[in-house]
């Protein structure tokens, strides 16, 4: 099965960027349609998945848009970028918990490239680095599974504004903070779709 590639030079507004998915998910279930990966950015966004608390909300003036993703509240906006997938995983063995795996694998692959150490938690979905003797995020993932359908993804930090965060606790972790790859090295992030796109494709057919 094909995958598309769809890349999006322009924020894309939340709302609309996950009705296309899921007119994508209702064509791909129905048929052989293509599959999807695409990149792309919010414009200034916080979500709430679907084990998100109030309490995790530290400035109650923000606007939250509920999603039916996995995970609990993050933000989305400049200088990060969003990995979105439409993944039919009936081909796949139907096994949800190795995709998450193979995204996990693809953005340490691919940051692994750039020369940065990163690893998973089992307790803690995400991918995660260590600076100055801290381990701090700079990966989110929130996957949603519908007819044995993937679909959402992951967003990476490039060079976002982290004090976005101080408003949130961000995917309801206390004790760890988030960073992004301008802040652990400072270097050309300008490949960084090809590399990731690379990296997702060599590890779906793996």
């Amino acid at each position: 099965m094909r995958i598309k590639i769809k890349i999006s030079r322009k924020p894309v507004e939340y709302d609309k960027a996950i009705r296309y998915l899921e007119k994508k998910v209702q064509t791909l279930s129905g048929q052989k349609a293509d599959e999807l990966l695409w990149i792309l950015s919010h414009p200034n966004t916080y979500t709430a998945g679907i084990s998100a608390n109030s309490d995790e909300i530290l400035d109650k003036s923000i606007n939250i848009v509920n999603t039916n993703r996995g995970g609990k509240i993050t933000w989305h906006g400049e200088g990060q970028k969003i990995f979105y997938f439409v993944i039919n995983l009936s081909n796949r063995g139907k096994d949800i918990r190795k995709f998450v795996g193979l995204i996990e694998k693809t953005i340490i692959d691919t940051l692994k490239e750039y020369k940065i150490k990163s690893f998973s938690d089992k307790k803690n979905i995400g991918i995660w680095v260590k600076k100055d003797k801290k381990i701090k995020k700079i990966a989110a993932i929130g996957i949603r599974v519908k007819k044995w359908i993937a679909y959402h993804g992951c967003s990476i930090n490039i060079n976002n504004d982290l004090k976005k965060y101080d408003k949130i606790i961000p995917c309801g972790i206390k004790n760890r903070g988030v960073t992004n790859l301008n802040e652990i090295k400072k270097q050309n992030y300008k490949n960084f779709n090809n590399v990731f796109i690379k990296n997702f494709l060599k590890n779906l057919k793996s």
